[in-house]
């Protein structure tokens, strides 16, 4: 039997004002194909389908068509709920996905058990047990009392999130042994886990008042398939339990990652995950330079261009003195025969300059909470640890505000 793992598709993101439907058009496109390729019997989806709890209608029609586009493949679908993911979106077609050869778990099920699926393969038996835990959130597994602290309710929750885990892997155990087949025990899960690098576009790093849960937690599976940090990359060293990472850069510090999906062949002893690289579908570029740099910078960009393609450019300046206005004026006057799209620009802040401060040279476009809060905890003489913990606070705050939302 052979799986893809792939999470964090954020259909229906917004990039900058520029729509990703094309991308994720193209990206399906060449996972319809890797899945007859390679005859790939399941995919898994570790979280984030959707880039917000309301995504829009074409981003939904793209996900029910992706269902129906893969039907003839044979191939299973395993779609798991991320932070980004509304519970109730998921739900309201996932009894119907059920007939279509897909299984939805949106969030937390109020029976354990049902986080068990037994996976097949071609001749329709038996080939894998998967612990299908979505992202998990705190109201659904845990009471805390007024009065607790911080650190209390990290406790409770990670000891609840490792119970979840510790109660699937014992049923999956009772499973293999009533089979009577030695099956491979796989698991999911979105979340951050100690040590995993993150990049810009992953919002909602806390699960809860979780900040990270720790690879020691996990049962012992065969494979982690893992989703909510974007770069791909192991987890503990071990190269069995991996974030798959997200298969489009959502962010400009993305743009230099090479974006993959996993392949695993369960046949193989021992496992050997292979990461098969995503074509870039919309190039882009950050550059930090002095105005009468760009030009020579860009040509090496310009020159893998296909026939058609744009190139997406994050411009930051150093060395300018002129309004923001003027230099925007200037850099399209160097762009204007080019293939170039300038989606940022801001100038390149001093030492001497911090804070909001630099609010005039961003858009509406390009803030987002997190960094509004960053920028205005380096007004303030704290320790890095009191921002953290700050910062910790209240990303709890907006996952409880989501939740309410939702």
């Amino acid at each position: 039997m052979r799986i893809l793992h792939s999470s964090d598709w954020h259909l229906g993101q917004h990039f900058i004002g520029k729509s990703r439907l094309a991308e994720h058009q193209a990206f399906f496109r060449w996972l319809k194909q890797q899945i007859e390729q390679h005859q790939v019997d399941a995919l898994i989806v570790a979280g984030d389908i959707f880039d917000t709890s309301t995504p829009p209608s074409y981003a939904r029609e793209l996900y029910h068509q992706l269902v129906v586009d893969l039907l003839p493949t044979g191939c299973q679908l395993i779609l798991l709920g991320g932070n980004h993911d509304s519970v109730a979106v998921l739900q309201e077609s996932q009894n119907l996905l059920a007939k279509l050869h897909t299984s939805v778990i949106p969030g937390w099920l109020s029976d354990p058990a049902q986080h068990l699926l037994t996976l097949t393969d071609r001749s329709g038996g038996p080939a894998a047990l998967l612990l299908a835990l979505p992202f998990l959130r705190s109201r659904d597994l845990v009471q805390s009392q007024r009065g607790d602290s911080s650190s209390a309710k990290q406790q409770l929750l990670q000891q609840a999130i490792a119970d979840c885990y510790q109660q699937l892997y014992q049923l999956a155990l009772q499973r293999r042994t009533e089979l009577g087949r030695d099956l491979p025990v796989l698991a999911t899960g979105h979340l951050t886990t100690v040590g995993a690098s993150c990049t810009e576009s992953v919002r909602d790093i806390y699960i809860g008042t979780l900040d990270a849960f720790p690879a020691s937690a996990f049962p012992p599976v065969d494979y982690l398939a893992l989703g909510h940090i974007h770069q791909p990359q192991q987890v503990a060293g071990n190269p069995c339990w991996r974030y798959s990472g997200s298969p489009l850069p959502l962010s400009f510090d993305e743009s230099r990652q090479q974006k993959s999906v996993v392949l695993l062949d369960l046949a193989a002893s021992p496992l050997q995950p292979e990461l098969l690289p995503v074509p870039c579908f919309q190039p882009m570029l950050s550059l930090k330079c002095q105005l009468d740099e760009l030009a020579a910078l860009l040509t090496p960009a310009l020159a893998e261009l296909e026939p058609g393609q744009q190139l997406w450019l994050e411009l930051q300046l150093t060395g300018a003195d002129a309004l923001l206005s003027e230099l925007h004026q200037m850099v399209q006057q160097q762009l204007a025969d080019k293939p170039v799209e300038l989606l940022k620009l801001r100038r390149a802040r001093t030492a001497q300059q911090s804070g909001l401060q630099s609010a005039e040279v961003l858009s509406l476009t390009e803030l987002e909470p997190a960094m509004v809060l960053q920028q205005r905890l380096e007004q303030e003489e704290l320790t890095t640890e009191q921002q953290q913990q700050f910062q910790q606070m209240v990303a709890g705050l907006m996952q409880q505000l989501q939740e309410v939302a939702e």
